[in-house]
């Protein structure tokens, strides 16, 4: 029996800091657990300066930000429980993938390889990015606009300004780059072996409003891991937007993430459980 994780570890998204997990870090450490909460790298420091300065970020790229989090997990007694939101999604899944991990979360996630058909509002949220080939170097931020219809299209413009200025921060535009030409790249950063039968369990969850990571795009995801034996659940929330971790209602998903990975990381040995 493996192991009941004590551990949670929170892997952000493009356009966030980990900042953007506040209000679930105070959730789950009231429930007892630790929570890790750490930003990419090159982003954990103050965000203003990343505002005023983004190159630091520029060339950060998918295999950089899956390092940064294997070390922090490395670093651990125990496998934690893994929850990543939009790209978050994407590296919580190779993580997994990995043998890291008592089980994932993988919420609203960036497509991974292996995902053909994107919808209109997805190319729209990427393309300003992917337009100039010279954003492949740089960190760019969304715009007020781009953010509203982005992450908070369900709110007003002066609520979607106030999200945007607390959380808000340049991304690498390089890891956009890398899962939009991940399926021409036969060493794509952004694969996953599907076929994995001895990785934890991993959840995906979507959201029926999210513009970013649409209910298509992560059901498509889900269905590529049809062929592993490993334990794989999909969860639809209707009303949810790609700015889940913060709408009113988030502890619904919250609490859900958490129950579902706490549940059957119970039930499941890990692959180094397996081995040992």
């Amino acid at each position: 029996m493996a192991q009941q994780p004590d551990t949670i570890v929170l892997i952000n998204g493009l356009w966030m800091t980990a900042l953007s997990w506040e209000n679930w870090v105070k959730r789950y450490t009231d429930k007892g657990y630790r929570v890790i909460a750490r930003s990419w790298p090159g982003m954990e420091g103050d965000i203003d300066e990343l505002r005023r300065d983004p190159s630091a970020i520029a060339a950060v790229g998918v295999g950089d930000i899956v390092r940064h989090y294997e070390d922090i997990i490395g670093e651990l007694d125990n496998p934690p429980v893994i929850i990543g939101h939009s790209f978050g999604g994407l590296v919580t899944q190779i993580l997994i993938d990995r043998g890291l991990g008592a089980a994932g979360v993988a919420i609203a996630p960036a497509p991974v390889k292996g995902i053909l058909f994107l919808p209109f509002s997805t190319i729209k949220v990427s393309f300003p990015a992917l337009s100039n080939p010279a954003n492949n170097h740089r960190a760019v931020p969304l715009t007020p606009e781009q953010f509203h219809y982005a992450f908070t299209n369900n709110m007003s413009e002066e609520e979607s300004l106030a999200v945007f200025n607390r959380y808000a921060v340049p991304g690498p535009d390089h890891v956009l780059f890398q899962a939009a030409l991940a399926n021409f790249n036969p060493h794509a950063a952004t694969a996953v072996n599907f076929h994995n039968d001895d990785r934890a369990p991993l959840l995906l969850i979507s959201g029926g409003q999210d513009h970013v990571s649409p209910q298509s795009v992560v059901e498509a995801n889900f269905k590529l891991y049809r062929k592993s034996k490993a334990i794989t659940e999909y969860k639809d929330f209707p009303e949810r937007t790609h700015y889940t971790l913060g709408q009113a209602g988030w502890e619904e998903v919250a609490d859900y993430a958490l129950d579902w990975a706490v549940n059957h990381a119970s039930k499941t040995e890990t692959r180094e459980q397996l081995s040992a």
